[in-house]
């Protein structure tokens, strides 16, 4: 288990879609017990494997985490999500404010629908659905979203891109730079 880098805004794997995982091996489960340390330390609900360089349908997300708590490690609760899908989802949609690890410093209203319904399967290739509203669904819409190439600020107007413009110009300005350097940093790990 080791703590990865989070690949930044600007980089084009996180504009592709994450492929489908047919079974669970060592190698899964330490990747995803790296991102969940990740997710940890770096202060996130969510992390997809994406974000750290890994082309596999898999993220991560822990929405009741006490960040106040004294004795933080007893107060996790992270949950696997393995090639989840959206079931269902309701036609009402609802603004909340979004971040992104991959796009530190930017926080922007975001619409989404205030309920879904997700099959997937968990951290030892088991089956499972959730119901899920709230914090809990937007972490997982936002998740999904990035092993499908999305990001959130894909989903904002137009006009906002624009006023985010100068921000999300230098965060890939940034990550181009390092770009020479990534495939020697990041294990892109394919089916």
């Amino acid at each position: 288990m080791s703590l990865l880098k989070i690949i930044k805004y600007g980089h084009p794997i996180l504009r592709e879609k994450a492929l489908e995982i047919k079974s669970l091996g060592s190698r899964e489960q330490d990747l995803i017990d790296s991102m969940i340390e990740t997710m940890y330390a770096n202060h996130g609900l969510g992390l997809a494997a994406n974000q750290v360089g890994v082309l596999q349908r898999i993220f991560v997300l822990d929405v009741d985490q006490d960040r106040e708590a004294e004795d933080e490690v007893a107060t996790r609760a992270p949950r696997v999500f393995i090639n989840p899908e959206i079931t269902w989802e309701s036609a009402e949609d609802e603004p909340f404010k979004e971040g992104c690890l991959s796009i530190p410093g930017v926080e922007n209203e975001v619409f989404r629908p205030s309920q879904v319904k997700v099959s997937a399967r968990d951290e030892n290739f088991e089956p499972f659905e959730v119901e899920a509203d709230e914090l809990l669904a937007r972490v997982i819409q936002h998740e999904l979203d990035h092993l499908n190439g999305v990001l959130y600020v894909d989903r904002l107007s137009l006009l906002k891109r624009k006023l985010l413009g100068g921000k999300l110009n230098k965060i890939k300005s940034a990550t181009m730079e390092e770009l020479p350097s990534l495939p020697d940093s990041y294990p892109i790990l394919i089916g």
